[in-house]
């Protein structure tokens, strides 16, 4: 049981949204909900690297605005399907 949350914790973002990776364009993400931050630091923090060869996660805060973007995402998604009904 431990060893499994150790490796689930291991798992890249990447991995963790893997359900949904290839639908989204992940440099738009990047843009528009972490302007502050390069593409390319966005894109190794996907992959679990720091930018320079290492290990690298989002931060317990970066993730919370990871999962917000989504959120954000998903309601706009919503909000653009039902448009097609009314």
């Amino acid at each position: 049981m431990e060893i499994t949350a150790q490796i689930e914790k291991q798992k890249s973002m990447m991995y963790q949204l893997k359900d949904i990776y290839l639908n989204i364009t992940w440099s738009k993400i990047a843009e528009k909900y972490f302007p502050d931050k390069s593409i390319g630091w966005f894109f190794n923090k996907m992959h679990g690297k720091d930018g320079n060869g290492g290990v690298g996660d989002f931060t317990p805060e970066e993730k919370d605005h990871l999962k917000n973007a989504l959120y954000d995402l998903s309601e706009r998604v919503r909000d653009a399907a039902h448009s097609i009904y009314v």
